[in-house]
């Protein structure tokens, strides 16, 4: 493992020296930070020695509450230990050019990481060698082509492809095509379908990893972006689908001061709408005003068994504003409402709530140059539960190479269906050092108090101190800059 770091580290430091006329531009970060958190830890006790209450209560011999089925066990949960996590990871980016073909550019992000803390309590941390994006580019005026490990943006949401990607512009008529395939992915991952990475799917997930194609179509007269999409993922041992979607989406702003955005995606394999959204935006010299709607439902491959369960989709409306009422204050507002369809299915003993609201409200103040002042109010009450949350920072600014914040902030996480009443408080300070033009370094530093409210012995005060820090550093040729022409005195 430790050989194949080291070929990795080598290649990305020693590759852009290989020729004089080469240039490249190479970013590494590294970070890690020190965190403790502590989850629940089933248990069980004999039926046999349940204690019953006066009203009816089940409790443990020690008084927590549990749950019998009428089996000869029954079932509750006790605090979890604490666990310490100490991720760290370190990410390259790298950009080559002058590779002997004009036009023709290397890209390649990677990144290791590890976890040394307890065994497996940070998750990602597998495989510790992760290449996120390594492609070969070609690009001229009207054509763009890609080959190696890609990630592919689109609405019908991001995904990954070891394979090709090719685009096509005609400015005569403001078209553009884009086509891609290739051996997908797993979804939101960056190893295939079949890494063991992923073996808790093991049991449903299919065999062979899956084929992509994709295409999209887009027409971009002047102000107007309308753009057409397709994508099927087969599975490539017996031909079946494992997705099959459409999507258009639409961005025109015809003047200056107004924009509006929209769009829809379309389940085929299955024949039914996927998500939706539609928002206009108005842009004033002292304020801007959003408003739309959206649907949303989730979305499962085919293979997976999750879209048995028949997810229904959340409907909202929304709007938004920022106000920039001086030169040093802004003031900024979003209110939410929101409602699901109907689940279609029956509780007698409960009522569950459909729909709910979430509305926030922040100001960022400039007092001096040098100081910025930022707070921000959240809260959302819904079906099952609701949130409350508030955070403040104040920043100072001494100079061109450091930057220094305090901070602080409470959430509350009040649970209708279940125990666990939980607040947070946290404060904490971080201090930024740009200690050269190509390398800076950061640390932050935050201490948590969480209450885990039950109204039986299980209830937990849960203190830790976090830690995190991190240096980037920023290197490359100057090949790709032009020189500035000899200066000329002026005519007086």
């Amino acid at each position: 493992m430790r050989r194949h770091v080291g070929l990795l580290l080598s290649l990305l430091v020693a590759a852009p020296t290989t020729a004089k006329s080469q240039g490249y531009r190479l970013r590494l970060d590294a970070r890690a930070q020190a965190v403790s958190y502590r989850g629940l830890t089933p248990d069980s006790i004999p039926a046999s020695e349940v204690i019953a209450g006066s009203t009816g209560s089940l409790t443990t011999p020690d008084g927590i509450a549990l749950r019998c089925t009428g089996g000869t066990y029954c079932y509750f949960f006790r605090p979890g230990p604490e666990r310490q996590g100490v991720p760290v990871s370190g990410t390259a980016s790298l950009i080559m050019w002058g590779l002997g073909i004009p036009d023709l550019t290397l890209h390649a992000t990677g990144r290791l990481v590890a976890d040394l803390g307890d065994a497996d309590a940070w998750p990602g941390t597998d495989p510790a060698v992760q290449l996120l994006e390594g492609y070969l580019e070609y690009s001229r005026d009207w054509f763009a082509g890609r080959g190696g490990r890609l990630l592919v943006s689109s609405r019908l949401e991001p995904i990954g492809v070891d394979g090709a990607w090719l685009r096509a512009r005609w400015n005569r008529y403001d078209v553009e095509t884009t086509a891609y395939g290739g051996w997908g992915l797993g979804q939101a991952a960056v190893v295939p379908i079949t890494s063991p990475v992923l073996n808790p799917l093991d049991e449903w997930r299919p065999r062979d990893r899956q084929l992509v194609v994709g295409a999209e179509l887009a027409w971009l007269p002047g102000p107007l972006d309308l753009r057409g999409e397709y994508r099927r993922e087969i599975e490539p041992e017996t031909g079946d689908y494992i997705s099959e979607r459409t999507a258009v989406s639409l961005s025109v702003r015809p003047r200056a001061d107004f924009q509006a955005r929209g769009g829809i995606d379309y389940n085929l394999a299955e024949g039914i709408v996927g998500n939706a959204d539609l928002s206009l935006t108005y842009l004033g010299p002292r304020f801007t005003l959003t408003a739309g709607g959206r649907r949303h439902r989730p979305y499962f491959s085919l293979w997976t068994l999750w879209g048995a369960f028949s997810p229904v989709p959340y409907h909202a409306l929304h709007g938004s504003t920022e106000v920039r009422a001086t030169d040093w204050l802004r003031w900024r507002g979003r209110a939410e409402r929101y409602w699901y369809d109907d689940a279609e299915v029956t509780t007698p003993l409960i009522q569950v709530k459909d729909r709910g609201w979430r509305v926030s409200t922040g100001v960022t103040v400039n007092p001096r140059p040098r100081w910025t002042i930022d707070g921000e109010y959240l809260a959302e009450f819904g079906p099952g539960a609701s949130s409350r949350y508030f955070d403040a920072m104040v920043e100072f600014d001494p100079g061109e190479r450091l930057r220094v914040a305090a901070y602080g902030g409470v959430l509350e996480r009040p649970l209708e269906l279940r125990f666990y009443d939980a607040r947070t408080w946290w404060l904490g300070g971080r201090t930024e050092w740009q200690a050269h033009s190509q390398w800076r370094v950061w640390a932050d530093v935050a201490w948590f108090n969480e209450d885990r409210d039950r109204p039986d012995p299980a209830a937990t005060t849960f203190d830790q101190v976090r830690l995190r820090s991190g240096v980037t550093l920023s290197l490359g040729t100057n090949a790709d800059r032009v020189p500035l022409l000899p200066a000329r005195r002026g005519r007086p």
